[in-house]
Order: structure tokens, then C-alpha cells, then sequence
């Protein structure tokens, strides 16, 4: 399994950004859930948003709750991270997980087998 984020970039307050996450080798057909994580200099790794593996439920954080979109796009083994109202507490390197996860563990970041390079995300004031 290979997943391969990208998307990333500079933005000011306010900005938005789509990251998106191309999975390889996996079945979406009732296998992976797909998640992104954040890592901000000095902090823990934690969890953003995720999409179950059937693909039609979601999660997030309280942190990007309303902002922060998750989608997937079953036939380009692609799923997406839509960024808006972005502020400089998004600033991150933000990567993509992948996993056999189930509902009580999509937050824990050790449920992930699989994970993306990470993509730097920095917003201005």
C-alpha cells in the first residue's frame, strides 16, 4: 500500500486549500479508512478528519469541525482534504493515513498502518 499526498502550500488567513491523497494497492470496496493527521513544530501529531471505509461517513476534529471537508473519490483511488476559513493554527505538515480502522479507533493515529510523506501547510496573518 502507497499513498501519496500532495496539495499543500502558502496561504493567508481566511484561504483555503485542497490536499489530496492518492491510495494505491488497497480496495476501496469495503477496505481502508483514510484519514489526515497534522503535525505542527513542537506538537504531537493529531488527528484532523477521516472517511470511513465504506466512504460515507465522516469525521473531524472539534478544531476544523465546519471548515475542513473530506471526500473521496472511489474511481481515482483519490481522497481529498478541503481546507476553508484557514487561520495560522492550521499551519502544519499534514499527512495522509490509511487502515483497516475501525469506528472507536479512527482518531488514534497508531490505528494507521499505512501513511503519506506528509505536505507542508503554513497560513499567514
Amino acid at each position: 500500500v502507497q499513498l501519496q499526498a500532495c496539495g499543500g502550500g502558502s496561504v493567508q488567513a481566511g484561504g483555503s486549500l485542497r490536499l489530496s491523497c492518492e491510495v494505491c494497492g488497497v480496495t476501496y470496496n469495503g477496505g481502508y479508512t483514510v484519514a489526515w493527521f497534522r503535525q505542527a513544530p513542537g506538537k504531537e501529531r493529531e488527528f484532523a478528519a477521516a472517511i470511513f471505509r465504506n466512504g460515507g461517513s465522516t469525521y473531524y476534529a472539534d478544531s476544523v469541525k465546519g471548515r475542513f471537508t473530506v471526500s473521496r473519490d472511489r474511481a481515482m483511488h483519490t481522497d481529498y482534504l478541503q481546507m476553508n476559513i484557514l487561520s495560522p493554527e492550521d499551519t502544519a505538515v499534514y499527512f495522509c493515513a490509511a487502515g483497516r480502522v475501525i469506528t472507536s479507533s479512527i482518531r488514534n493515529r497508531d490505528a494507521y498502518n499505512y501513511w503519506g510523506q506528509g505536505t507542508q501547510v503554513t497560513v499567514s496573518s
